[in-house]
């Protein structure tokens, strides 16, 4: 904990992952003071922001304490208790998101149900307590059905895509409520991201392709491949739309299914997203700094990318833990790499950094950024 008294705003992060450390680079530039709330003292963002607190963002008395002196609280992930963020505003202080936004990105069903309400395109849901109620939404709707827990689901968690009825009793021994979703037999994912300031500016990013393994994001191509012009502002607008509707203020990613009759809405996320890492080099105002200008109500920053293409490929933890002595290959092979570590031990198949590639060609820029992220996890050439 710094004992220095703060010469900028000061901006309350609940949560020290890897988001709340990337965000330190734009702050220090912006002359932002950061403060993280951690649950120990070696986790991502506590390992490089001197302002660290330890606490329990699930207690409202260790949340009350850690926002005496900011001048805004927001946040690394979206699992505060819906509650404790109405308290802190109840208290005086400045949330951004505040609970009535974040809540669509905690409660699927509220998600659901909010978006449905304003005629965002998503796939047919409903709530379910019983198997009974799985095979009734699946005689409507057919198998597969995707049962998502409401809450607290992310990177493939708490979703379970049944193929039949005797494969519905799994996800309902988890213990959590379920909802249920139509399948949607999409052509590949997409992400757009949009920032929104409480004054109501907003700006979109380029819309990206997001490409998938076992539920966990392995690359992102930016802009993405091929997609038709009209879509690519649907989308945009289809961000821009939800942003204003839900009062957003930070960021906001909008995940879709890109399918034959058009985008659907899969998931949100109010805060930096991972399908937005590529804006560090690869946008004249990352996702980062443009978070901390949103929450603060300063004018937004151009989201223009840096180059005609730009890929992203996260960093997966293999058997090898010691992943520094591949510096010297990746570094020497491709100069114009860029590699981002989150200060995480590594266990395989979790994200524990990514690197960014950039230039004037997809397909060679996507081989680069490839090559350094299989190299760097396994030591093996692609």
């Amino acid at each position: 904990m710094s004992s220095f008294s703060p010469i900028g705003p000061v901006v309350g992060i609940v949560g020290a992952g890897q988001l709340a450390r990337m965000t330190q680079p734009p702050a220090i530039a912006l002359g932002i003071e950061l403060r993280v709330l951690a649950n120990a003292p070696d986790e991502s963002a506590a390992r490089v922001i001197v302002d660290t607190r330890i606490g329990d963002y699930r207690d409202l008395d260790d949340l009350l304490e850690f926002a005496k002196g900011c001048d805004v609280i927001t946040f690394d992930h979206e699992h505060v208790p819906t509650e404790h963020i109405r308290a802190l505003t109840a208290h005086g202080h400045i949330v951004r998101p505040g609970a009535d936004a974040l809540v669509h990105a905690q409660d699927k069903a509220a998600m659901r149900e909010r978006l449905t309400a304003i005629g965002v395109p998503c796939p047919a849901w409903a709530r379910v307590s019983s198997a009974e109620d799985v095979s009734a939404f699946a005689a409507e709707h057919d198998w597969p059905v995707v049962l998502k827990a409401v809450r607290g689901g992310y990177d493939g968690r708490g979703v379970w895509v049944c193929r039949s009825a005797e494969e519905v009793a799994q996800a309902f021994e988890a213990g959590v409520e379920l909802l249920a979703e139509a399948f949607v037999p999409f052509e590949r994912e997409l992400s757009v991201l949009v920032a929104r300031s409480p004054h109501g500016q907003g700006v979109s990013y380029p819309v990206v392709e997001t490409v998938q393994q076992d539920g966990i994001c392995v690359e992102v191509l930016a802009p993405a491949p091929g997609l038709d012009q009209e879509d690519a502002a649907q989308a945009q607008r289809i961000g821009l739309r939800i942003a204003h509707a839900l009062g957003v203020t930070g960021l906001l990613a909008v995940e879709l299914f890109e399918t034959a009759d058009g985008l659907v809405v899969n998931e949100l996320a109010m805060r930096p997203h991972n399908s937005g890492h590529w804006t560090i080099e690869g946008s004249t105002t990352s996702q980062f700094e443009q978070h901390l200008r949103a929450v603060l109500d300063l004018p937004l920053g151009s989201p223009r990318m840096a180059a005609q293409a730009v890929v992203m490929a996260n960093l997966l933890g293999g058997d090898e833990p010691d992943l520094f002595k591949r510096y010297e290959h990746v570094l020497a092979h491709d100069p114009g790499i860029k590699l981002h570590f989150y200060g995480k031990q590594v266990r395989p198949g979790r994200k524990i950094g990514h690197v960014t590639a950039l230039g004037s060609n997809l397909d060679e820029v996507r081989a680069r950024a490839r090559h350094a992220a299989v190299y760097l996890a396994t030591g093996e050439y692609t």
